[in-house]
């Protein structure tokens, strides 16, 4: 008789095309799913992000007939002791190559090793895994244009034919601790697999009137519902990139183009990430460690506004609103947040990427640390720090009749069409904007200019 498997799930949470199924059934047909609450993961997780992985367990667990056995502690000591509790010889999973992860698998392995068990990796939640592609120089892509037409020209596998009948699963030796239960007031995506095929099948319906504007130019419109709002889900692996890929194979069309280029920036952060391990916390260019930013009280008041929506500019207002609302927020919103943080309160990306972590429900490192940094200036993009979002500007341009605007601040709604971005109008319960975006500007690039010449 073989041995049991271990199907370690992380950000995996499916059953459809995922490859570590074959790997296990490959050893053998009887497996044990396992998922680790990790306190090291779960502390800087908030509360909708909490509750949205809970919804996505149980939903796991209801399709391999309540077979899911979840545990608490360091995986480390808990992952080697399931395994020894059933007898395995093997324990599955998809790769994790960030900071973090890819250093806890080491000792995972190792630990395993100890015990005669084997620590396998097969896949990852990118269509390209991370450190895959190289550039002409042999590391990795700064340049996101020139790591998409890598990212091109090696492609991707096919879908994985798995469901829950590949394995036959075991049931857990002990009861499953109790999943995280916060309190929230988010309103939040449905969990799970089948919720995420459904919203996959919606939105892709969208691409097929090719005469109406589709994805690829409504996607920059706050207004309208016309993203994918699939982040979660991938960030869970609900769903894989590959699948989604694979389903665009024939479609030539401008909405699915765009869309493979987004799932390509994601997995081009991915990529500088594991290159670049520090620039997690720090900037990835190191002239940017000498710009000056404020501190003190007055900072960390503009701070609060700013996190609570009340900069008195009503897109930035908006779209903080609605992270505290929904834990997620439009992608054009974040990067006119983010632009007002570093570049009219002189704050730190840090700061306001540790608040996008703690409320995002798809808080992802790679992507939030990197795309703060692509706003910030300190990043891989060729066009540094002299780009400054115009809140004013970019709310005409993105919320032309200002029906986002009204949505998140009901102050406002009073105020008809586009003029609702104008700020420094006297709405009762409205706060007068706390800096004047012109002059913040300036300054932002006079500080610019101390650095430029590093």
């Amino acid at each position: 008789m073989t041995a049991p498997s271990v199907i370690w799930f992380r950000r995996d949470l499916r059953l459809r095309d995922l490859p570590t199924l074959l790997s296990a059934a490959e050893r053998g047909d009887d497996a044990l799913a396992l998922f680790v609450l990790d306190p090291r993961l779960l502390r800087p997780s908030g509360a909708a992000r909490l509750a949205f992985i809970s919804g996505c367990l149980r939903a796991l667990d209801e399709d391999l007939g309540g077979r899911l056995l979840v545990v608490t502690g360091d995986p480390t000591t808990v992952v080697p002791e399931v395994a020894a509790r059933i007898g395995a010889d093997s324990v599955h999973l998809s790769a994790d190559h960030g900071p973090y992860g890819s250093a806890r698998d080491r000792a995972v392995g190792a630990a395993l090793s100890d015990a005669g068990v084997e620590l396998i990796a097969t896949g990852s939640p990118y269509a390209v895994a991370p450190g895959r592609l190289h550039s002409s120089s042999g590391g990795g892509y700064r340049v996101f244009t020139a790591y998409r037409r890598a990212w091109y020209e090696h492609g991707w596998r096919a879908p994985a034919a798995t469901d829950a009948s590949t394995l036959n699963w075991l049931s857990p030796p002990s009861p499953s601790a109790p999943l995280p239960a916060p309190e929230i007031h988010a309103d939040l995506p449905a969990p799970g697999e089948a919720a995420a095929r459904a919203r996959w099948t919606a939105f892709r319906a969208g691409f097929a009137d090719s005469d109406a504007e589709g994805y690829a130019t409504a996607r920059d419109r706050p207004d309208q519902d016309a993203t994918s709002r699939l982040s979660a889900y991938l960030k869970f692996g609900c769903l894989h990139p590959r699948t989604l890929l694979h389903d665009l194979r024939d479609d030539s069309g401008d909405d699915a183009a765009t869309f493979r280029s987004e799932l390509a920036w994601r997995d081009f952060y991915a990529d500088v990430l594991h290159h670049r391990p520090d620039t997690a916390r720090r900037n990835y260019d190191a002239r940017f460690d000498a710009l000056a930013h404020d501190s003190g009280p007055d900072a960390d008041r503009d701070f609060h506004a700013w996190c609570t929506g009340r900069t008195g500019y009503p897109i930035v207002d908006a779209g903080m609103r609605q992270l505290l609302a929904e834990g997620w927020m439009h992608n054009r919103v974040r990067m006119i947040t983010a632009s007002f943080l570093t570049k009219d309160l002189h704050l730190p990306w840090w700061r306001g990427a540790r608040h996008f972590m703690t409320h995002l429900v798809d808080g992802d490192l790679a992507s939030n640390q990197h795309g703060w940094q692509w706003t910030a200036g300190s990043g891989t993009d060729a066009a540094p720090y002299f780009r400054v979002f115009n809140p004013v500007t970019q709310g005409r341009r993105f919320d032309p009749d200002g029906d986002y605007v009204r949505r998140w601040v009901p102050e406002l709604r009073g105020v008809s069409g586009g003029q609702v971005h104008l700020p420094g109008r006297s709405v009762p319960g409205y706060p007068e904007p706390i800096v004047d975006h012109a002059v913040e500007r300036r300054a932002a690039l006079d500080r610019y200019e101390t650095i430029k010449g590093r």
